[in-house]
């Protein structure tokens, strides 16, 4: 029995409700209309500015949501480990960006495994002729080739290589070894920091497709397609914005990698889409918007003093390192009770309780249902194996599994 425990129709009656209490609390659900309208809407965004997408999967780790994503028009997938590119993978998917290093034997061997299927075309990134000699290495033993995609980095930041002349000295090692292709120029510009960065996250970006550029005057790439992708869930609107001016030639392959879009937040990631709003005022005419359609749901199990408030809700169950999170609803025996949630605020969370300061005439009880959004949906999503999708009544429309 998972946490999340949903009673099976068949054992109710009819479909399991939420503010019936016919599932075990807490329980993590989505918003399955808002869901796709999520989904529609970065989709929408990336056709507009005529840019391939393969989204950062790693957010949900649900097999159900990559199908989604794809048949939408997601051209491939991101993920950040072997493992997670296998379980996509076993999904149906087949255009597959590993944005990271491929390190390790047995991690090797998991996508060598995966590659006997010829229809796969997996890439990952590189940044050390160490790393690319042992791919070499690996994958001639195993008579295959890897296709790796040079990643370009910042002082002070994550992986990547910081100067042209670690990208030349890689160019020309992948070159020596007929077990490696080089097919790109990956980045990840969320690790761009100062005091104006959405300068230095343009000159970041144009600093990749410069390099691109002079790459393949100097025929470095081993693939008629050449291809060039970055953009978290912060900047996509910069990404683009410099891929459509950039007058890139016609076999290149512009690819967006945001993730978070799927779930939303009401924190970091609102905030960061409030952002995106004002500098590109243009995506307002895109139907829709994003919105939060992640919540978790739990149970008051203590009201100890008056203005305190004890929720079976911990660490163990929903995001806290980007801001504790929030009630946005309450019921209590099926009904919805008025509340000014923004004047309860959560003090304390531990392994499986949240501690809500509230106002001392606040009308609430043990047994109440609050539902909370979250800020950073990624590590929300991680502590839970299966989550439900429901309607707008709470009716539960189809319970999906994730695979972290």
């Amino acid at each position: 029995m998972e946490k999340g425990y949903c009673f099976l129709p068949e054992e109710i009656g009819g479909s399991p409700n939420l503010v019936r209490e016919e599932i075990s609390l807490p329980a993590a659900v989505i918003f399955a209309e808002q869901l796709e309208e999520n989904l529609m809407w970065m989709q929408e965004f990336c056709d507009r500015q005529g840019v391939l997408f393969a989204p950062h999967a790693k957010t949900t780790m649900t097999p159900y949501i990559f199908t989604r994503q794809r048949k939408i028009g997601a051209w491939g997938l991101t993920f950040a480990t072997p493992v997670q590119i296998y379980n996509a993978y076993r999904s149906g998917a087949r255009n597959l960006i590993m944005a990271n290093q491929l390190v390790g034997r047995a991690n090797m061997k998991i996508i060598a495994a995966m590659q006997e299927d010829r229809d796969v075309n997996y890439f990952c990134v590189v940044d050390s002729i160490d790393n690319v000699r042992d791919l070499a290495d690996f994958f001639a033993e195993h008579n295959q080739t890897l296709n790796v995609m040079i990643e370009l980095g910042v002082p002070g930041g994550r992986c990547g290589c910081r100067t042209d002349k670690q990208v030349d000295r890689l160019v020309a090692e992948i070159a020596k070894h007929a077990s490696i292709r080089l097919t790109g120029i990956e980045f990840y510009e969320g690790v761009v920091h100062g005091d104006d960065p959405e300068i230095l996250v343009r000159q970041f970006i144009e600093r990749a497709v410069s390099t691109l550029k002079r790459l393949m005057v100097e025929d470095a790439f081993d693939d008629d397609q050449v291809i060039a992708t970055g953009a978290g869930s912060a900047w996509y609107d910069i990404v683009a914005d410099v891929f459509s001016k950039a007058d890139l030639p016609l076999n290149v392959l512009p690819v967006l990698r945001p993730g978070c879009y799927v779930t939303h937040d009401c924190g970091i990631y609102q905030d960061a889409q409030d952002k995106v709003l004002l500098r590109s005022p243009s995506l307002c005419e895109i139907p829709g918007e994003l919105t939060n359609c992640l919540e978790v749901w739990a149970i008051v199990c203590s009201v100890p003093e008056d203005g305190k408030v004890v929720v079976n809700l911990g660490k163990r169950d929903v995001a806290f390192d980007a801001g504790y999170p929030g009630v946005v609803r309450h019921f209590r025996k099926g009904r919805a009770i008025a509340s000014n949630f923004a004047d309860w605020q959560a003090t304390e969370i531990m392994d499986q309780h949240l501690m809500i300061d509230v106002p001392l005439t606040t009308d609430i009880k043990p047994g109440d249902m609050l539902a909370f959004s979250q800020s950073h949906p990624c590590l929300t999503m991680d502590k839970w194996r299966q989550v439900h999708l429901v309607d707008n009544h709470f009716n539960v429309t189809e319970t999906v599994s994730t695979v972290f």
